[in-house]
């Protein structure tokens, strides 16, 4: 049963910081603040902001918009060119800094428009990993209330179930430039491929997967559950795949590992993505 004291906590949080603006990128940590916070401090007090950008798959955009509209969220698109940042799109350990900043260059100005703090759903098990995201963020004003609450992964979820919010189960995402290893230039045309391939993947009902890309090949990570289901259908994936522009198809037989392209980082900023 999840901890009544904790979700008082992350109300009592949202309540000291009176109003908000929440990142909303449709996951699960981040569609629970949301619901969280407009459940607490209102339509008036809390307001979404979803960055649209190339790195973000459009199936979570379009999810971000349905969940908003179904909860009722008072909620805002708002674009970000983090590509257009040359140490972004160089790709290094650091990427997801740049890709923060971003964010907070555009959710930051709204959030003084609304005399409001910009608040992020990070929680307790992100804290260990490798995440300059959550530095950029911070060092941008923004706070975790999760965090502060001593939400972990297993807690959303669970309170998400009690609360009826279809994203209990939703797979864990990440940006589209997750997908290329460190070192290899992201790239407009990269995070297309990513997209279309994964998109497609997706019509074939694979839920938790990752399209690595290595140049014209495509390494596919679904749950070890799944390996078989790929494998008789290999047909239809490889097709998928190809159509989204990659010649070649591999399958990661170690199965779906969130962050694992990290391992090629050194080792004090090895995490997850």
């Amino acid at each position: 049963m999840p901890d009544e004291a904790a979700l008082a906590a992350l109300r009592d949080e949202l309540i000291q910081l009176g109003r908000v603006v929440v990142a909303f990128s449709g996951g699960a940590d981040s569609a629970f603040l949301a619901w969280v916070a407009h459940d607490t401090l209102g339509r008036d007090g809390a307001l979404a902001v979803t960055a649209i950008s190339p790195s973000l798959a459009p199936e979570e955009e379009d999810d971000c918009r349905a969940l908003a509209e179904e909860w009722g969220l008072r909620w805002q698109a708002v674009y970000t060119d983090e590509l257009a940042n040359p140490a972004y799109a160089a790709n290094d350990g650091d990427r997801c800094y740049h890709c923060k900043v971003a964010l907070m260059d555009v959710a930051a100005p709204l959030a003084t428009s609304e005399s409001a703090t910009v608040v992020l759903g990070v929680n307790v098990d992100d804290l260990g990993d490798h995440r300059p995201g959550q530095q950029a963020a911070a060092e941008g004003g923004a706070r975790f209330p999760l965090v502060d609450a001593g939400f972990t992964k297993a807690d959303v979820r669970s309170w998400s179930l009690r609360l009826g919010l279809r994203t209990w189960d939703k797979p864990a995402a990440a940006c589209l430039a997750s997908r290329v290893p460190y070192g290899t230039p992201v790239s407009l045309g990269v995070l297309h491929e990513v997209a279309a391939a994964e998109s497609g993947l997706r019509r074939l009902g694979f839920r938790q997967l990752r399209v690595r890309h290595y140049g014209d090949l495509a390494r596919i990570e679904v749950d070890v559950e799944e390996l078989p289901s790929v494998v008789a259908r290999r047909t239809e994936v490889v097709a998928a795949v190809r159509e989204a522009g990659y010649r070649y198809v591999t399958l990661d037989l170690e199965g779906f590992r969130s962050g694992n392209l990290n391992a090629a980082l050194p080792p004090h900023q090895e995490g997850s993505e």
